[in-house]
């Protein structure tokens, strides 16, 4: 198989393990402190990767230290705001909410690299915003705190991704996973022990079992897959196909905790999916491949 493909699946994979993680996170933390929970969901990670990546860890360089750090921090503050923000809103809400990255990243290089987007990039991102607007605004045009935080993570998220696609265009990034996480590990302990009335020994498993889910699946696994796939496949591709993990969000959060579907979460969902797809659909492109097949 193409190694283009088996990383696409793996992703496709990996968001699967991120969107039902919404529901498992919301549903551990319960009353604890959510930096008790993901400092262990950290250090669990390090752990696991340390074994897994021992050949990589035994050369690890100050080089791959500081592409570490560069990366631990926009990382950090993405699952740290949304993390915040599942508290205030639910996780499905959350999930779809979160897919806005792949608008961001285009719109944050236009920013930042003065890269020309183009008309289709300004449609996409009316349209996701439009389906932000109806998910997120509520009665008398309030808007949720937890949404607001959602949405803060979702830029810290394309800061993420697009770091990773700099990174790794010149580097082994397999050589940073580690001390990435490790860093991420550090912020969350500094935040944990500024709470007093933080609990570090829950006596609940659900406490336990989200850790180590969040841990292995949606921190281990597909922080790894990304970072190995951002060698071969754009910031903007990789954001395309974390598109499936609203869906399977929305999916687990009806499951496992029992939320209703809305038609605002439904349709505002659509319109952000929508939004996505036309920001990456080469129409021109698809164009010519009816034509030539026409002829």
């Amino acid at each position: 198989m193409e190694k283009q493909k088996l990383l696409l699946i793996l992703l496709i994979i990996g968001t699967a393990f991120w969107g039902i993680s919404y529901s498992v996170t919301k549903m551990a933390i319960g009353d604890y402190s959510l930096n008790i929970f993901l400092f262990y969901r950290f250090l669990l990670a390090v752990i696991v990767l340390s074994i897994i990546f021992w050949k990589y860890v035994r050369e690890i360089n100050l080089g791959a230290i500081k592409t570490g750090f560069i990366l631990a921090v926009p990382m950090f503050l993405g699952i740290q705001l949304q993390t915040v923000g599942l508290k205030y809103t639910d996780a499905s809400q959350c999930s779809f909410i979160a897919g806005l990255t792949v608008i961001i990243i285009p719109l944050l290089k236009l920013g930042i690299y003065k890269t020309n987007a183009s008309l289709k990039i300004w449609i996409a991102a009316l349209t996701a915003l439009t389906g932000l607007f109806i998910i997120a605004i509520q009665d008398q045009f309030t808007i949720n705190i937890g949404d607001l935080f959602t949405i803060a993570g979702a830029f810290a998220f394309a800061v993420y991704l697009m770091a990773v696609e700099k990174h790794s265009a010149s580097k082994n990034l397999l050589y940073s996973i580690v001390p990435m996480f490790a860093f991420c590990a550090l912020f969350t302990f500094c935040l944990a022990i500024t709470d007093s009335k933080a609990v570090w020994l829950p006596q609940n498993n659900t406490f336990w079992m989200g850790v180590v889910y969040c841990a292995l699946f949606s921190t281990a696994y597909m922080y790894t897959v990304s970072n190995i796939s951002q060698r071969f496949l754009s910031a903007e591709r990789v954001a395309v196909i974390y598109l499936f993990e609203p869906v399977f969000g929305a999916i687990g959060a009806f499951f496992i905790l029992g939320e209703d579907l809305s038609w605002r979460l439904l349709l505002g969902g659509s319109l952000i999916f929508a939004g996505t797809i036309i920001s990456e659909v080469n129409f021109k492109s698809a164009k010519l491949k009816v034509l030539t097949k026409k002829s």
